[in-house]
């Protein structure tokens, strides 16, 4: 007899017996687990990069105004530098050897650079004297074919037993007065490793390490035009790997320069930033550019060369689709009420210049003065923008000796570039205008370094930062890198008002400072 096929099972039926079979009769364990949404991600966490101009300390300051400050003896007394080579305006040598490491520094090889040629000068004779007491230091004079220019760069650069080298720039005169109570600023390279192998192709792009190294042995060899003063410091220093380092290097060397568009050529004064500024990404929107310096030249009775040499070099179009808006120019500079109120009231005082007196100053006067701001932004007197978040620099009381060149976005409330430099303005600094045979005439020996945000991470961002070093990742909004700024001044800045001056080093001050002195002039 034919059997019929088995009937199907209900499914009841199945469960049933897969329960059985279970332990306990339960379900399945992963069918007893709750469903839970995937884990989220943890957010990438933002890129936070310090400042890479720094402030000096001020003695007379709080802690909480020294963060993030450097000392010369945070500079120069690492017991491992076996050589050091100061190039300056001013020398105390005595001042300059109290800071090596106490039980190296009279094996340390000290070499001082500096622009005093005259034998009547009594800098000169001031320095030999105090060089004659210290084995281990060496005097050279610059070479200086202009009759007002200056030697005044100043930069360190250091030697160290473990095959390490550094460089300096800086704003600071290497005498006591500026390193104690005057607002100066600090760029280092990172410590330098020996070259392992010339890389076959080098890449010479404005504000890699590379370019930054060409630029500065054409630098030194500069002063090897009449006598072979930084020759061995060029051939010690090429043997360094400069590529860690980011910043394009600002400097100006007196005499006649050519101008010209060769891209591999080291340019010098305001054709020197006017060619580095085409390579930095400028931001839509209004902007500012913010002269801070400590010295104010003859510039003309006109402003002719200040807008159309200095202030334009400042401002390149860097192509067809940059902002098309030229910056407004702001410049910082003290009046005498800034100064007698300062930590070390009129003898800060007598480290500013600038000069009033005669027909055409007084007309400089009339075209400077709509641009002129304070150091201090809480003056009796002045115009202040109202609305402005205020943020404090923590240096109103500390007179400036710092100079810095910075443009600002205010739309975005960034920063595009920053430059920290020995340059004042001042046509013996930054070089005459281009003339009929397209030279430029520079007086005076010069350095800086322009930093923008890009040199540090891809797609970075730069905000200002006050009393530290390191902004926060609530200085602006988005996850991006973000590099600090150390801003040396406070905001908003507070524009003069139409009668006020500036402090005039050369003039008389009867009304006493802080300290109950007065001020006879120079």
């Amino acid at each position: 007899m034919e059997e019929h096929p088995a009937k199907r099972r209900r499914l009841s039926d199945i469960d049933q017996d897969h329960s059985e079979k279970l332990p306990g009769g339960g379900m399945p364990a992963s069918l007893s687990h709750p469903i839970s949404p995937p884990r989220k991600r943890r957010a990438r966490e933002r890129e936070l990069i310090p400042s890479p101009i720094r402030l000096t300390t001020i003695q007379d300051l709080p802690a909480d105004s020294n963060v993030g400050a450097v000392s010369l003896h945070d500079l120069l007394g690492n017991p491992l530098i076996s050589e050091c080579w100061d190039f300056n305006y001013l020398h105390d040598i005595d001042f300059l050897m109290s800071h090596f490491d106490r039980d190296t520094r009279s094996l340390v090889k000290v070499h001082v650079v500096h622009g005093f040629w005259k034998r009547e000068d009594m800098n000169k004779w001031a320095l030999e004297q105090q060089a004659a007491q210290y084995s281990n230091v060496t005097l050279h004079t610059a070479y200086m074919p202009e009759p007002f220019g200056t030697h005044h760069s100043k930069m360190l650069v250091l030697f160290r037993h473990d095959d390490m080298a550094q460089v300096i720039i800086h704003t600071a005169n290497m005498i006591a007065k500026d390193w104690t109570n005057m607002t100066n600023g600090v760029w280092q390279t990172p410590p330098l490793p020996l070259l392992q192998a010339e890389p076959p192709d080098i890449d010479l792009k404005i504000g890699g390490g590379p370019k930054f190294k060409v630029d500065l042995l054409n630098y030194l060899r500069a002063y090897n035009n009449k006598r072979k003063v930084c020759e061995p410091l060029v051939d010690e220093l090429a043997r360094y790997d400069f590529s860690a380092v980011r910043g394009a290097l600002v400097a100006s060397v007196p005499g006649r320069h050519d101008v010209n568009d060769d891209p591999t050529r080291t340019r010098w004064g305001w054709t020197c930033v006017k060619h580095a500024l085409r390579s930095v990404p400028i931001q839509e929107g209004k902007s500012e550019v913010v002269v801070q310096i400590s010295s104010i030249a003859t510039l003309g009775a006109t402003d002719t060369w200040l807008q159309k040499t200095l202030f334009d070099s400042f401002s390149p179009r860097t192509n067809a689709s940059s902002p098309k808006t030229r910056p407004e120019f702001k410049v910082i500079f003290p009046t005498s009420d800034e100064i007698r109120q300062s930590l070390d009231g009129y003898a800060s005082g007598g480290s500013i210049h600038t000069k009033i007196a005669s027909a055409m100053q007084a007309k400089q006067l009339l075209y400077l003065r709509p641009i002129l701001h304070h150091w201090v932004n809480d003056c009796e007197k002045g115009i202040r923008a109202e609305g402005e978040e205020e943020r404090d620099g923590g240096r109103k009381r500390a007179a400036p000796h710092i100079k810095t060149y910075i443009r600002y976005n205010e739309e975005s409330k960034t920063i595009d570039w920053a430059l920290l430099t020995s340059a004042n303005m001042s046509k013996q600094a930054w070089g005459e205008a281009e003339n009929a045979s397209r030279q430029v005439r520079i007086a005076s020996w010069e350095i800086g370094v322009l930093v923008w945000p890009e040199l540090f991470a891809d797609k970075a961002k730069m905000v200002g930062t006050f009393m530290t070093d390191m902004p926060t990742k609530e200085d602006l909004d988005g996850d991006g890198p973000l590099v600090g700024l150390r801003i040396p001044y406070s905001l908003p800045l507070q524009r003069y008002e139409k009668n006020e001056r500036p402090w005039v080093a050369t003039e008389t001050y009867a009304t006493p400072d802080w300290k109950g002195q007065v001020w006879g002039g120079f």
